[in-house]
């Protein structure tokens, strides 16, 4: 919701991009933003004039009549009613900004055949919008602004399905700032929707609700290039309407790419759900929170992209799960992984050489060997800072990375770190277990030979450093459990040092094997050797 707001109402002040004060409000005025903001609009629905701007005072009052946006669609594949206009008064400041404010409701109806030409039934209804914001024309966009919404309703139908959600209220708040690099923007939000409820069904699947009492979001974006990000919008509408490009417009375009690059210099986002509760005819369960993390961050020529998910006070019940096994469900998780390294510059370097006067064809192409760019020397590393999970009877994380090549699944090597606090606790539990389900005698004693692998923290936890290295040996706590594998029949010679990444160069100094128990590179695993 938030998403779709403030992308209407940017486009919609696009065509505040001329400065103005509260005494230049005119019918001229009015006139000219109106067909600046049709103008963006196809052209046959230009002519409609969908858009009207009159003059209300101090300021304009700006009006979007969406029956006439929709009005060319074909109506037995698409068809929707109750559609209002959607009104906002912009007022010019003395500044050159503009702020902007609306209050409006949303309800409709309506129906759409997807490619399936299975025939959809929607409802989507907001009792309350309302917004204030200040606009600056010279990145056409928002500086600031603050936006609520009341009784949020979506339903969507089918022959075979049906889901129902609503939100009780939201609420939302955009700031930004200069940033450290100059000429650019630091932007921030955050917001929260209140009193989540969800129902999905189908002919084939009992009803699953969902609930929460709130989903939290914020988020922060460093260093954007507003001002060329708006130019490239700009030229992008301008050429919509072409195959291809000419080498003067190519030239253009590939200068302002260049002012833009690197078009952010850090990206982050929180989306936290509280009280979430699951409710099924198999069973139930919840959490106190679940929480999903997306970060960007680095230079441009290493940059990582990285996620997380957790979830606390994890609860399950359902008579699917022996009482037995309860307490072996996880009621923590902790799960974070990225993938550093990222070459953005080399692949904004290569990007640069596309020619987007040629066909799209070799257009294409030229954008896959771009991409190939941003993993330095083929190699891709994914990172886990933590894996974790936490219940009654095990506490147990895991750390480390993973490197190979993008271009085979063979060649790879992983230094993981494992901790487990209460190890015995957890042995004693599977025996326990094991007293009523004697097949899990085996992995009791299974846990009690990986034991003999363990070295102690100084906390008590038992500590398991794996390492496995490019030619298929694998040692635990610098001990040597297996040993390379046997060359592949059908490979011939060892790769060069090109073709895989070398066991000299480890995710970390802690990674790599001693010299006592490193094993050479030069076989190369197969993979039906390889564990």
């Amino acid at each position: 919701m938030r998403h779709r707001l403030i992308t209407a109402t940017s486009a919609i002040v696009l065509a505040l991009a001329t400065g103005a004060s509260a005494a230049d409000i005119s019918q001229d005025g009015a006139n000219a933003i109106r067909d600046n903001l049709n103008h963006l609009l196809p052209g046959d629905i230009a002519k409609k004039q969908p858009v009207t701007v009159k003059p209300a005072g101090s300021r304009y009052e700006i009006t979007y009549d969406f029956a006439k946006l929709l009005d060319k669609v074909k109506k037995q594949d698409f068809e929707i009613k109750g559609l209002t206009p959607f009104t906002m008064f912009a007022t010019p400041q003395d500044s050159g900004l503009w702020n902007l404010e609306g209050n409006n409701n949303f309800n409709v109806t309506g129906h759409f055949k997807g490619p399936d030409d299975k025939r959809s039934d929607f409802t989507y209804s907001i009792a309350q919008m309302d917004f204030t914001s200040v606009f600056d024309p010279a990145i056409s966009y928002l500086r600031s602004g603050d936006f609520s919404a009341k009784d949020l309703k979506f339903s969507s139908t089918t022959d075979t399905e049906s889901v129902n959600a609503s939100f009780a209220d939201m609420v939302y708040k955009l700031s930004s700032a200069d940033s450290a690099m100059a000429g650019r923007l630091d932007f921030a939000a955050n917001g929260r929707f209140g009193t989540f409820a969800e129902q999905v069904s189908s002919k084939d699947m009992p009803p699953i609700q969902f609930s929460a009492d709130s989903l939290d979001f914020n988020a922060k974006v460093n260093g954007i290039a507003a001002k060329d990000l708006k130019e490239m919008v700009l030229f992008v509408l301008d050429h919509a309407d072409q195959k291809e490009l000419s080498k003067e417009s190519e030239t253009k375009l590939k200068e302002m790419l260049g002012k833009a690059f690197p078009l952010l210099t850090s990206l982050e986002e929180t989306i936290t759900l509280n009280n979430l509760a699951v409710t099924s005819a198999v069973g139930s369960g919840g959490a106190k929170s679940f929480g999903y993390h997306f970060t960007v961050d680095g230079p441009s020529n290493a940059t990582r992209i990285g996620v997380a998910m957790d979830a606390a006070d994890v609860k399950l019940d359902s008579a699917l799960i022996p009482p037995g096994y309860t307490a072996f469900l996880p009621q923590a998780l902790d799960i974070q992984f990225g993938v550093p390294g990222m070459d953005f510059a080399a692949f904004g370097d290569e990007f640069m050489k596309v020619d987007f006067s040629k066909a799209a064809g070799d257009t294409e192409k030229a954008g896959q060997q771009a991409a190939e760019k941003l993993f330095p020397g083929g190699i891709l590393k994914v990172d886990f800072p933590k894996i974790s999970a936490k219940s009654g009877v095990y506490d147990v994380e895991m750390s480390g990375e993973l490197e190979g090549r993008v271009d085979t699944q063979k060649d790879y090597k992983l230094h993981a770190s494992i901790v487990a606090r209460d190890y015995d606790k957890t042995i004693a539990a599977v025996q326990e277990l094991a007293k009523t389900n004697p097949d899990l005698n085996q992995a009791s004693f299974g846990l009690m030979m990986i034991k003999g692998f363990a070295k102690p923290d100084a906390d008590g936890a038992q500590r398991w450093d794996v390492d496995v290295a490019s030619d298929g040996s694998v040692s635990v706590n610098g001990q040597q459990i297996k040993g390379p594998d046997a060359p592949a029949a059908d490979e011939g010679a060892a790769p060069s040092d090109e073709a895989a990444p070398g066991d000299d160069a480890a995710p970390s100094d802690d990674a790599a094997p001693s010299d006592e128990t490193a094993p050479s590179d030069e076989a190369t695993p197969s993979e039906e050797t390889k564990p």
